[in-house]
């Protein structure tokens, strides 16, 4: 049910973006084509209706490689500082924790808006790693950060 959700959110995202483009050329005078023309044109021309096609193939698509988990080799009790550290720097605050997990939200209305509210970030010990699971884009992002604060912390302590 959440990947036929996330599909649907995505396909209404992507018309609303391919409306505004066209909407926008045809405001700025971009378009070679009046209003009146570009309606005509979307239900009667293999150009929209691969468009459609492509929106709807993408939308399916999304779930599968839009999310993403990774890991890092670190404790999360240990790196607990580095680990709100990195999500703050990637624009996300802890909202809750629960069971040794710890999950992250975007940081304000615009950054869970680009994310269309599927910004929640999952942070849990996996073994010997931290395990980030959640949407690619916030995801890849802090557990960069994180991979590169935990290094930084093992360096430090192996010059004392």
């Amino acid at each position: 049910m959440k990947y036929l959700i996330r599909s649907l959110k995505y396909f209404v995202a992507m018309c609303v973006l391919s409306v505004a483009l066209m909407g926008l050329m045809i405001l700025t005078g971009t378009s070679p084509m009046t209003a009146e023309e570009t309606f005509y044109l979307m239900f009667h021309s293999d150009r929209f209706v691969m468009l459609g096609i492509a929106i709807v193939i993408l939308s399916a698509t999304y779930p599968l490689f839009g999310f993403m988990k990774k890991r890092v080799e670190g404790d999360t009790t240990a790196h607990r500082q580095q680990i709100e550290n990195a999500f703050r720097s990637a624009g996300f605050r802890l909202v809750k924790e629960e069971d040794e997990v710890l999950y992250f939200r975007g940081d304000g209305l615009w950054k869970r808006l680009t994310l269309l509210f599927e910004d929640e970030i999952r942070v849990s010990q996996y073994g010997q790693w931290i395990e980030i699971e959640g949407i690619r884009r916030g995801v890849a992002k802090a557990w960069y950060l994180l991979d590169s604060y935990i290094a930084m912390v093992k360096r430090d302590e192996k010059k004392q």
